[in-house]
C-alpha cells in the first residue's frame, strides 16, 4: 500500500489556474494514452480537496456523465457541498491523519490517491504520509494558479525514481517521498 500523488502540472509548477479550473488540460485529449489506467487499477481509496471535487462534479455529474470513481472518496472541505447520490463520497475536515487511517482500511492492501489539491498533498507530505509523488509535465505554461506543492521540501530532498515521455506530450515524473 502506497499513498501518492498522482497528476499533472503545467511547466511552471501550477495544477489549475487561479480560479481553480483545470480546463487547460482538457486540450490534451483523453487518458488512454497515459499511465493512468494502469495507476486507478491499483487504488483503493481517494482524497480530494473541495475545489478538485467541484471542478470534477462540473465536469462529470452536472455534464451528464457517471461519478468516475468506484473506490471510495473523502473529500476535505471547510465548506458544505452537496452529496453524490449512489457515489460513496465521504466529507470531512481537519488532521489528515486519522482520516488516512480510515482511507488506508478502506483501500484494503491497494494504493491511497490524494488527487488534490496542492495544499492537501501538502498536508499529507507534512504529516509524514505521502509515500510517491507521479506528475505528468504539461507542455504550457499558465503564470499563476495552483501551485503544484505549495510548500518547501529540501530536506530530504525527493528520490527521483523514473522519468518517462508519454505520447510526446507529458513527462511523467515519479519520485519517492523519504522519510525525515
Amino acid at each position: 500500500m502506497t499513498t501518492q500523488f498522482y497528476g499533472a502540472a503545467s511547466l511552471d509548477g501550477f495544477i489549475a489556474t487561479p480560479d481553480h479550473d483545470l480546463g487547460w488540460l482538457l486540450q490534451f485529449g483523453e487518458i488512454e494514452g497515459t499511465s493512468y489506467p494502469a495507476f486507478i487499477r491499483d487504488v483503493g481509496a481517494l482524497a480530494m480537496g473541495s475545489h478538485t471535487c467541484e471542478w470534477m462534479l462540473k465536469h462529470t455529474i452536472d455534464m451528464g456523465q457517471p461519478w468516475p470513481y468506484a473506490q471510495p472518496v473523502w473529500v476535505f472541505s471547510s465548506r458544505t457541498l452537496r452529496s453524490l447520490p449512489g457515489a460513496d463520497v465521504r466529507f470531512v475536515q481537519g488532521d489528515v491523519r486519522p482520516v488516512h487511517q480510515a482511507m488506508v482500511q478502506a483501500a484494503a492492501g491497494r494504493n491511497v490517491w490524494i488527487v488534490g489539491g496542492g495544499d492537501l498533498v501538502g498536508q499529507f507530505h507534512d504529516a509524514g504520509l505521502l509515500d510517491e509523488l507521479i506528475v505528468q509535465i504539461a507542455p504550457v505554461t499558465l503564470g499563476a494558479g495552483m501551485p503544484l506543492l505549495p510548500r518547501r521540501i529540501t530536506q530530504p530532498a525527493l528520490r527521483l525514481q523514473s522519468v518517462t515521455p508519454l505520447g510526446g506530450i507529458f513527462a511523467e515524473l515519479r519520485y519517492t517521498v523519504p522519510k525525515p
